[in-house]
């Protein structure tokens, strides 16, 4: 009984949440009518066929006739051996189709994911550290800028003040530019920077609620008298104990914007990562690819979930795991 154990638990359960979303998306999608049979009556009737003859041709083409039970378990099998099916939009697995969108999305979501963790919470202690100072009013302004303004919009105005009027950044995404290259780092810096200031502006404020808390506290009292350097006590003292109530504050901003706004954000840069697969499978009507895609970031959301859970443990020692 302890961590070990507590972790094993949460490990679980998170197997079993996404168990019972995949369950629910089955039902879902066996509830919904096939816009493929649709589409093969509506093509014989127009042909002169029988319409009710092709419904079940397609169906069984598809494999929709056999029983409830056993299309569920291949459905359940299928997802967990990866066999996601194949998407009509782009041609191909849609296994492939995401690895392959995946490789963009993660160009600009590592930097953008390393700068929200470091600044964000250095940030906020430097605020409350100048509490009502001029450097103050200026940080929360930012974050209050940055915590307000929708991303695509402000990537849109960006791109056209540094794309189209100074000619800094290329307008469309290059694709044919090498991953660890100065162009492919100009081209992302937009990007990365609309990201960063949509998540940093939560993240700062309650860095610096909390930290201001414990900047006046008599351990930390204590400890500067006693000589410790200020980098330490602000390290040590005042970091760690801020980092609790925080820890949940970031994982649920980078989930949120990566789950919705990198979608736009992809959209308005023409990167073709997760965010711009799902909206042009969403446009197209191309299920299999949807369905897909809304799994992996389900899956995402679930072990962001099962992080929290797990750092906020870590960084706290008061807490008992025996009674969680």
């Amino acid at each position: 009984m302890g961590l070990e154990w507590y972790v094993a638990r949460r490990v679980a359960w998170a197997i079993v949440v996404t168990f019972i979303i995949v369950s629910v998306t089955w039902a879902l999608l066996a509830a919904a009518p096939n816009p493929e049979v649709s589409q093969a009556a509506s093509q014989a009737a127009l042909e002169g066929g029988d319409p009710a003859e092709a419904q079940e041709r397609a169906k069984e083409l598809r494999g929709l006739d056999a029983p409830l039970h056993e299309r569920y378990i291949d459905y359940v099998t299928g997802i967990y051996t990866f066999n996601w099916g194949w998407s009509e939009s782009r041609n191909q697995p849609v296994t492939d189709a995401l690895m392959e969108s995946l490789y963009y999305t993660v160009q600009y979501s590592v930097p953008w994911t390393i700068l929200t963790i470091l600044l964000g919470p250095l940030v906020g202690i430097y605020s409350a550290a100048n509490q009502y100072s001029w450097k103050d009013h200026v940080a929360t302004g930012f974050a209050f800028f940055g915590y307000s303004i929708p991303n695509f919009f402000f990537g849109i105005i960006l791109l056209l003040l540094f794309g189209v009027y100074l000619d800094a950044i290329p307008i469309v995404y290059n694709t044919d530019v090498p991953v660890f290259s100065v162009e492919n780092a100009i081209q992302l810096a937009i990007p990365v920077f609309v990201l960063v200031t949509g998540s940093i502006g939560g993240t700062m404020r309650v860095s610096r609620n909390e930290s201001a808390e414990y900047i006046n506290a008599d351990f930390v009292k204590t400890a500067t008298a006693k000589g410790v350097s200020p980098l330490r006590v602000y390290a040590r003292h005042i970091l760690r104990p801020t980092m609790v109530p925080l820890s949940t504050t970031i994982v649920a901003q980078l989930l949120y914007l990566f789950v919705g706004s990198s979608l736009l954000v992809e959209v308005v840069f023409g990167i073709p990562g997760l965010g711009r697969t799902t909206y042009r499978a969403i446009v197209s009507q191309d299920t299999s690819l949807v369905l897909g895609a809304t799994l992996f970031f389900t899956f995402i959301a679930t072990i962001g979930n099962l992080l929290q859970d797990l750092v906020y443990t870590v960084l706290d020692p008061r807490i008992s795991f025996d009674d969680r």
